[in-house]
């Protein structure tokens, strides 16, 4: 085995978040999860589970205490299973995107983005790789919390599955670089 590699996709747990913008990590990990045939085990702080790609050991997480908890659950993988920072994607909901762009970005800060901070502030660095996932802007005055724990509209909810293959593809594409 020549790698571990960790694969964190945020969101919130409970099922009044499933279908909301914040949970874009939770959908798109639960689909690479769905791709290669495996179920996240029942951990009630941090369901997980692997795959095994280009003979590389990938572990997909869901940090289950809240976005902005999910240092905790990051980092505790992390160190249980002795993966490094620079091995560590992390998938999440991107506001100053339009929806539906997804760009791969290494390092940086966190943007306000309160999932990222708590991760950066338990692992201590931010050198590590980041899926950002568009959701866009509330063009309405809507309140960013708010906004991102709606639901996508109907609109938007019919290119999500492609916006999600996309991300399949560039975690994919990490897979095999990293």
């Amino acid at each position: 085995m020549s790698a571990k590699l960790l694969i964190a996709g945020l969101g919130n747990p409970g099922d009044k978040y499933n279908g909301t913008r914040h949970n874009i990590g939770f959908e798109v990990i639960d689909k690479l999860a769905e791709k290669f045939g495996v179920n996240f085990n029942s951990d009630k702080k941090c369901p997980n589970t692997e795959l095994l790609i280009n003979n590389k050991k990938v572990y997909l997480i869901k940090p289950f205490e809240f976005m902005n908890l999910s240092g905790n659950g990051v980092s505790t993988f992390l160190r249980k299973n002795g993966i490094t920072p620079s091995r560590l994607l992390v998938v999440h909901d991107e506001i100053d995107f339009e929806f539906a762009k997804c760009k791969m970005k290494i390092g940086g800060g966190h943007a306000g983005h309160n999932g990222l901070r708590d991760i950066i502030a338990k692992i201590g660095t931010a050198d590590f790789h980041r899926l950002r996932v568009g959701v866009a802007k509330p063009l309405d005055g809507r309140d960013v919390a708010d906004y991102v724990l709606s639901k996508f509209t109907s609109e938007e909810k019919t290119k999500l599955n492609e916006v999600i293959d996309t991300c399949l593809q560039k975690i994919q594409d990490w897979i095999k670089t990293t």
